[in-house]
C-alpha cells in the first residue's frame, strides 16, 4: 500500500469535525496514507506520526529540506517567539466544542505542532509561525474489506503576502519530495 495524493473532494465529502472550526482556512492538500487497520489501530497510526521527525529521515532530500526550513526560520525569524500560537494567532482550541476540547490527544514529539483533539476517527494538530497558521488532520476512513484506511489533510491560513509567497514557493517541493518520501517512510514504519 502506498500513499497518494487525493482530490480535496475525498476529504470534504466526509463529515469531519475539523471542518466546523476551519471555515476560514484553505484546504491545501489531501493524501491517502499508507495504512490499513482495524477499529482499535488508529491510535497506533497517531503515535507513529507523533514520533516522526522528517529532519532525521533516511531520505537525504527530505531531511535536507526540513533542516533548511528550520535554519531559514531561525535566520529570518519565521519561528521566533511571538510568531506562533497564543501570540500572533489564537489557538483553534478556543473554537472547539466542549466534547472535542476534552480529548486533546498527543502532540508531536519533534514537529512544532500542538494537539487540538483526538477522536476514534480523527486527530488534528496545529502550528503557527510568521508565514502561516496550519492544521494537519488525520482521518480514519472505512475500507471496502471491513477495515480502515486513513487520510491526511492539510489546512492553511497564510499570513499576508509573505505567507502566500511562502506557500507558493514550497508547493513543488511538497509534491515532488516531501509528501512522496514521507509516505514511503510512513509505509515502512507502519509495515504497510
Amino acid at each position: 500500500m502506498t500513499g497518494r495524493r487525493l482530490p480535496n473532494s475525498a476529504h470534504v465529502s466526509r463529515p469531519w469535525r475539523i471542518r466546523e472550526i476551519t471555515t476560514d482556512f484553505r484546504l491545501e492538500d489531501v493524501w491517502r496514507l499508507p495504512w490499513a487497520g482495524g477499529p482499535g489501530d488508529f491510535a497506533h497510526l497517531i503515535d507513529t506520526v507523533a514520533e516522526y521527525d522528517p529532519a532525521q529521515s533516511a531520505s537525504w532530500p527530505l531531511a535536507a529540506l526540513f533542516r533548511l526550513r528550520w535554519k531559514l526560520g531561525e535566520i529570518l525569524g519565521w519561528d521566533a517567539p511571538g510568531t506562533g500560537l497564543g501570540d500572533r494567532v489564537a489557538t483553534l482550541r478556543e473554537r472547539l466544542p466542549d466534547d472535542l476540547r476534552a480529548t486533546p490527544g498527543p502532540s508531536p514529539r519533534v514537529l512544532p505542532f500542538t494537539s487540538l483533539y483526538q477522536t476514534e476517527d480523527e486527530w488534528a494538530i496545529e502550528s503557527a509561525n510568521q508565514t502561516m497558521h496550519g492544521i494537519l488532520h488525520l482521518g480514519r476512513v472505512p475500507a471496502g474489506d471491513g477495515g480502515f484506511g486513513a487520510q491526511m489533510a492539510i489546512y492553511v491560513k497564510p499570513n499576508g503576502l509573505l505567507g502566500m509567497a511562502y506557500m507558493a514557493l514550497i508547493k513543488p517541493f511538497r509534491y515532488l519530495v516531501v509528501y512522496p518520501r514521507m509516505m514511503r517512510e510512513m509505509a515502512h514504519r507502519l509495515g504497510a
